[in-house]
């Protein structure tokens, strides 16, 4: 009889890769009954990643949305899973342990079954805790393996990699293919080499679309024993999502694979349902480049999800780049030039900076050096003249040991700024968190919801936790969606008031508060009001109260993240800017008095 090959949707990961909102919790529950009557999922991701960030800055709650989004498919026999990043759990920076244990607590008892997790770096440290917890709290642990390509990443290291996962007790190994760069013969190689050594774990393969590989790779792991393909649907297939479901279990078919059967009138209409949550507001965050496949990704291997952000920051640097050019005599070059610049400078940063697998947040490190490079270069400085703090942590050992070895420069360099690396368990310098969270859920008289869910929300995602209680996320987001309608021509649609900030003139603000300090932008940036970061950040509201030396917002550089910090203690009585808007360096950001 002909080997069975599962399929399982990624319902979530698809939005995820084309824009930057996903579906309410309604819409979810609107679709789900339609993906289950399909027939051919045994599987699908319902959550993780940014997944519950998103709900939080919709104004909803997370835990309910995971709750009801899961059941119907538990009902149905279909096995949900998540995402997680290990060290990093569901968030872009590191986790106290206690935290990310909670999460695995909570995930299981909201119906969650099986927790995939992957470290940027494949650093089994990192990965280990996320086995043992996930078990403990009675999922099923996947380790995922993230896949890229280059001199360090041979047959063995990911072999290697995948028999300690095995040790450390892990049910499944996933083999991510972030970028849609694992060339399908060697991707082929390693799932035989896992399967002879462990022949009962079972392997799941996840690759996007990117540079086209991702089909091939497709048939190639099935063929060498991978018992799980991570497939899309349109009208979010193909480009830097995933494969189409039609397409791959035609040629597994033909393959004379045993596949589930697919009921189309299903699909035509969850892709029905799909474009309508399109039409209806996400299509407004999605950037039409992600719609697009490139083989230019196979060089850089760069993942297609961050190539939308990409392109902005390339665009909004175009134009310094040439200016810095001409000031130096030199020929200006096309956008198309500068992409494929890019490119060919992330290819020759990547081996010196330890060959850190190009998935989030490396893939954004990597690309910020890369393009400061080119800049510094157009200016007739060296390369790496300056390099910002996160992709610091990076080289330094403290999120994980990158796989290569850094470049002699590099190491001079950090000597140079006396910088220490580290080498120690990336989790120790994060203590135990839960405690204080709780004290502070007793203080304003928050429930910690049952499984103590609510707790892990804001132990997890604490500033998008607050904002979610106190209203202002959802007034933000109904901000946001009016000016995205707004500036597409459409008709505004607002569900309730939206509070303005005042507009005074500067100078009336001067000679009422004789005492007021401006608030100003270091670089040349995007002013980010609110972001996730351990710093404070905070909305820009009339009366919010700093001290000196405090963190007003955070301007989002083409080389990472500047902070402004209050000048004097006070309280924002003007706001000049609005959340995402460009400014320029010496630009007044708001008045403090």
């Amino acid at each position: 009889m002909a080997r069975e090959i599962k399929f399982s949707l990624l319902y979530r990961d698809m939005w995820q890769s084309s824009g930057k909102y996903v579906p309410r919790a309604d819409q979810l529950q609107q679709i789900a009954p339609v993906i289950i009557d399909m027939g051919c999922f045994a599987r699908v991701e319902t959550n993780g990643g940014a997944f519950e960030q998103v709900n939080l800055l919709f104004g909803e709650n997370p835990n309910a949305a995971v709750r009801a989004w899961t059941a119907p498919f538990k009902k149905a026999g279909i096995r949900t899973h998540m995402l997680e990043r290990a060290l990093n759990a569901l968030r872009m920076n590191p986790v106290p342990a206690d935290v990310r244990r909670l999460m695995f607590k909570v995930k299981k008892a909201q119906g969650t079954d099986i927790a995939r997790s992957f470290c940027g770096l494949n650093d089994p440290r990192n990965l280990r805790p996320s086995i043992e917890y996930a078990k403990a709290a009675g999922m099923t642990a996947q380790a995922a393996m993230s896949i890229t390509y280059g001199q360090v990443f041979t047959e063995d290291y990911y072999v290697t990699l995948a028999d300690r996962l095995v040790d450390f007790g892990a049910d499944e190994i996933c083999l991510k293919d972030m970028a849609g760069i694992g060339r399908p013969a060697f991707l082929g190689k390693i799932v035989k080499a896992v399967k002879d050594r462990h022949p009962k774990t079972v392997i799941q393969y996840h690759g996007h679309s990117g540079p086209g590989f991702s089909v091939a790779s497709m048939l190639e792991v099935a063929r060498a024993g991978a018992d799980y393909i991570d497939v899309a649907m349109e009208p979010l297939s193909w480009g830097t999502s995933h494969p189409d479901i039609i397409t791959i279990r035609a040629m597994l078919k033909d393959a004379g694979f045993t596949v589930a059967d697919l009921r189309m009138d299903a699909y035509m209409e969850a892709r029905r349902l799909t474009q309508a949550f399109i039409d209806d507001f996400l299509g407004y965050f999605i950037d039409p480049s992600n719609k697009q496949m490139s083989s230019l990704l196979v060089g850089c291997g760069l993942p297609g999800g961050m190539m939308g952000s990409m392109m902005a920051d390339l665009r909004g640097m175009h134009s310094a780049i040439n200016a810095a050019l001409r000031q130096n005599s030199k020929k200006e070059v096309s956008l198309n030039d500068l992409v494929v610049q890019l490119f060919r400078e992330v290819e020759y940063v990547w081996p010196k900076l330890g060959c850190p697998p190009l998935v989030t947040p490396f893939s954004q490190y990597v690309k910020n050096i890369a393009l400061m490079n080119i800049l510094f270069m157009a200016q007739g400085k060296p390369r790496f003249a300056t390099i910002d703090k996160d992709s610091w942590n990076m080289i330094l050992g403290k999120m994980g040991r990158l796989p290569g070895e850094l470049a002699p420069e590099i190491i001079a360099l950090a000597k140079q700024n006396n910088l220490e690396f580290y080498t120690g368990d990336p989790q120790a310098p994060y203590p135990d968190a839960l405690d204080e969270y709780r004290k502070e859920m007793k203080e304003h008289n928050w429930d910690t919801g049952k499984d103590d869910e609510e707790l892990f929300e804001l132990a997890m995602h604490d500033r998008q936790y607050r904002d979610y209680k106190s209203g202002a996320a959802k007034e933000r987001f109904e901000k946001e969606l009016e000016q995205a309608r707004e500036k597409a021509g459409a008709p505004i649609t607002v569900t309730r008031p939206v509070t303005e900030v005042p507009k005074f003139d500067a100078g009336k603000i001067l000679e009422r508060y004789p005492a007021a300090q401006p608030a100003q932008a270091p670089a040349k940036g995007q002013v980010l009001w609110q972001y996730d970061l351990t710093d404070t950040s905070t909305a820009p509201v009339i009366g919010t109260a700093f001290q000196k030396g405090q963190t007003l917002c955070f301007i989002q550089t083409y080389y990472g993240l500047e902070p402004v910090v209050a000048l004097s203690g006070g309280r924002i009585v003007q706001v000049e800017t609005k959340h995402g808007e460009q400014v320029e360096k010496n630009q007044v950001l708001a008045f403090l008095a």
